[in-house]
């Protein structure tokens, strides 16, 4: 079984590039030169530093004592949070500037739902010296005022998507508009391993440099390689891609995929694609996703700004149906505990969607032995309000 994307762009079957004719020059230019782009020592050379100097990595992989001892397993945390920006989001977008700069781009669109990926494209378009519009959800603006604070310092617009549920999958209609209408000049960051073909593979080998990371730093810390597990959690699943990607073919390492369950799976107030989802076509990709009996996209909702979306990049709906990974729903109640957890045990607060993978522990048994790498993807300064409004601090 192949767990990675194959030269048509799909990952088992879903994948591919659905899109309007309008957009086909954008996505075929991104297509026909990203793997050459990418394999340029140069590209290479100017990516590694940035993600050194600029970024911070490699981040560190942290042996949670405390956490380890309560739930009787080894844990570590790859601490994504420490990176520049607060999140992993930024390993990415430091790649795709690279990239728009060498594809000759100087307007740079994103969509954003938590606001990180959102801060990450403005930094990058600061340091770059490029213009930034970021779409951002009108509830998610509300709901992550700092970091809309943090993109116009940065030099960014913001600009409101009002249709729909006014989240991320609104902010992302909004981009693809833009993309139609300022074909030539612009590139598209997407945050995510969503979107048509090169997007999911792009991002995803750009996140790579967290699994990367993790089997040097593991042999350093246990003498070997490979986890027993890794657990991520998933909205469209960039970081959960970064984590798994040097693993996907090495089956003795087991996956975990969290996705927000909500107010329950069951509850109509959910974002557990993999349970809720059947195959549809989002953003330009086949993939699992929420949708009436009619084909009608089907609201998400989950605490966390970040996984508050209503499918999942191809390469999970694949690694879910090849059964390659185990999805868990966590629900907001569970997700918040685990994060406060976090901070008591560990002294490390995380982004609520991190809060998501971290609620594992309480759901599924591992032995003593078992090496349990966990991403931390975030955070969890931009979600104090969420917190503070939860836990009636």
């Amino acid at each position: 079984m192949n767990y990675n994307i194959n030269e048509k762009g799909y990952y088992g079957e879903f994948g591919g590039a659905y899109i309007p004719e309008m957009l086909y020059p954008n996505v075929e230019e991104l297509r026909q030169n990203y793997l050459k782009v990418m394999a340029e020592p140069e590209f290479q050379k100017e990516f590694n530093q940035l993600l050194k100097d600029y970024v911070g990595r490699p981040s560190p992989l942290y042996f949670a004592k405390r956490l380890s001892k309560k739930y009787n397993t080894k844990v570590y945390l790859k601490r994504e949070d420490l990176n520049h920006t607060g999140a992993h989001k930024i390993n990415n977008t430091i790649g795709q500037i690279l990239m728009a700069k060498r594809l000759g781009k100087h307007r740079i669109i994103a969509e954003t739902g938590a606001g990180q990926h959102g801060v990450a494209t403005a930094t990058v378009c600061a340091l770059m010296g490029l213009e930034c519009i970021v779409y951002m959800g009108e509830i998610d603006i509300a709901r992550q005022a700092p970091n809309v604070a943090r993109m116009k310092m940065l030099g960014a617009t913001v600009v409101p998507a009002l249709s729909g549920s006014r989240t991320l999958k609104d902010a992302t209609n909004e981009a693809i508009r833009d993309w139609i209408n300022n074909p030539v000049d612009t590139h598209y960051i997407i945050g995510s391993v969503v979107g048509p073909h090169p997007y999911p593979d792009m991002v995803a080998r750009f996140q790579a440099v967290v699994s990367e990371e993790i089997q040097w730093q593991l042999q350093e810390h246990e003498g070997k390689t490979n986890p027993d597990y890794v657990v991520a959690c998933v909205g469209g699943g960039s970081n959960a891609a970064g984590a798994y990607y040097h693993f996907l073919e090495n089956t003795d390492v087991k996956l975990i995929a969290i996705e927000a369950a909500g107010l329950g799976v069951d509850s109509g107030e959910s974002a557990a694609t993999s349970v809720l989802g059947k195959e549809g076509i989002i953003h330009g990709s086949k993939t699992l996703l929420m949708q009436t009996n009619d084909g009608q996209i089907t609201e998400p909702y989950s605490i966390s700004a970040g996984l508050d979306y209503p499918g999942v990049g191809p390469m999970h709906a694949h690694l879910y149906k090849t059964g390659r990974a185990e999805f868990i729903a966590i629900t907001d109640d569970q997700a918040m505990n685990a994060g406060l957890e976090l901070c008591k045990l560990e002294g490390i607060i995380p982004a609520i969607e991190s809060s998501h993978a971290l609620a594992v522990f309480e759901q599924k048994k591992f032995q003593p032995e078992d090496v349990v790498v966990l991403s931390l993807s975030g955070r969890g300064d931009k979600d104090l309000q969420n917190y503070i409004d939860y836990f009636k601090f």
